[in-house]
């Protein structure tokens, strides 16, 4: 049926796409610039329409609408980049009629993807799995997603049969360190609403995620010869592991699952003269968000009152907000890709995100943005995987909920 979408994943993820925190550059990385050049001529070739790469490297392409009915515009978004591990010299290994033992993704270095430790894996068997090499991500998050809106459309403009409203589509940078989205153009977009495809197993429906912040802390300490330092040093190296010490033991991201929000110490640089402790605050509760902003800066209020003023400065930063505060006033997004799934024999899995993606972002630009499964496991490292009935899936749902929008009307 999609009788490119497997060559043009293995294509898609042997392309380097690294996006760089530490770059300011939009996009971060000249490689996301060439993929979206690949990916604007391959939308042209398709025969999309209005198809334009902006400024913010977003790549943006049309599916006019083939009905005399007047339908709401429908969008459906991914991300070019990839998380920070290697994923240079991508190497994908393709298991047919997988037989649910463990994996040998590399021999030679002695790596192989336990059963026991990833049990999921216990979900396909019979099915054709993609995996690394075991020295690489995959990159399935996001390039299935790609390549399942590509598919899509592809099919869609070769049917002309199957009646649609407009389709918009948009593949951006930079979304896993959090920035791509501050710099999509909704007004330029022009839909009604969106999907993002950047969800993990089948059946996937999102559309809550955390509010999210930062709270970076930088202590001042004094620095004296150990021999001489009665009195005189403040170490803030102790002061550090003090300060680490207020926050609660069992609020951290290894002891939470669901609704239950988290504080994680993800950065964290010290000598005695001065530390720096960077700290992500997550909660989809808004209320509960605000009182964890709030504890950072009492933490550091009750370090200044033992050690004197100024010796601890905390900076807080918000990241995103819970889309689900945008989206609980247009459920009607929602319940088309349910219905969706449920068409296609796919059970809907509503859940919560426990982290965030670019519509977390758009959403509170005006456009809502649900998130959809793209099929992927075990995204950011060597264990990373895909089926390639679940991208098959994914494709199914987009031409689905893109039906089901021209026929609601």
């Amino acid at each position: 049926m999609y009788d490119t979408l497997k060559e043009r994943f293995l294509k898609y993820v042997k392309i380097e796409t690294r996006s760089d925190e530490e770059s300011q550059t939009i996009p971060t990385t000249q490689t996301q610039v060439e993929f979206a050049k690949m990916l604007k001529a391959e939308l042209e070739e398709i025969g999309l329409e209005n198809v334009f790469i902006n400024d913010a490297c977003f790549v943006n392409g049309t599916l006019p609408s083939n009905t005399d009915k007047k339908v709401p515009v429908i969008g459906f978004i991914a991300h070019m980049d990839t998380a920070d591990f290697n994923a240079v010299n991508v190497n994908p290994q393709i298991i047919e009629n997988y037989d649910g033992k463990d994996i040998v993704l590399n021999k030679d270095l002695g790596i192989t993807m336990y059963v026991n430790d990833f049990p999921n894996l216990k979900n396909y068997i019979g099915k054709t799995l993609i995996t690394t090499d075991g020295t690489t991500l995959l990159g399935a998050d996001d390039k299935s997603g790609i390549v399942e809106i590509i598919e899509a459309v592809k099919y869609l403009k070769n049917h002309p049969e199957i009646k649609h409203g407009e389709v918009k589509v948009a593949f951006g940078p930079d979304e896993e360190i959090g920035r791509g989205a501050d710099n999509f153009n909704v007004k330029e977009f022009n839909a009604d609403f969106a999907y993002t495809m950047d969800g993990g197993p089948v059946g996937e429906l999102e559309y809550e995620s955390f509010n999210a912040a930062e709270a970076t802390f930088k202590i001042k300490g004094k620095s004296v010869h150990p021999g001489t330092a009665k009195g005189k040093m403040v170490n803030a190296n102790t002061i550090a592991v003090e300060l680490a010490a207020l926050f609660p033991a069992d609020e951290v991201p290894e002891k939470t699952e669901g609704y239950e929000g988290f504080y994680l110490l993800q950065k964290m640089k010290t000598t005695v003269e001065d530390a720096e402790m960077s700290y992500i605050l997550r909660d989809h509760d808004k209320e509960k968000f605000l009182a964890k902003k709030k504890f950072a800066e009492d933490a550091a209020k009750k370090i200044n009152e033992k050690y004197g003023k100024g010796t601890v400065e905390v900076t807080l930063k918000d990241e995103y907000y819970n889309m689900g505060e945008i989206i609980k006033n247009h459920m009607n997004i929602v319940e088309i890709a349910r219905e969706a799934m449920e068409n296609l024999g796919i059970k809907p899995i509503i859940k919560a995100i426990r982290g965030g993606t670019d519509g977390s972002k758009i959403s509170f630009m005006g456009l809502p943005t649900p998130n959809i499964f793209a099929g992927g496991e075990n995204f950011h490292g060597k264990y990373e995987f895909v089926a390639l009935e679940s991208m098959i899936k994914a494709t199914d749902t987009i031409i689905e909920i893109i039906k089901l929008n021209e026929k609601k009307g």
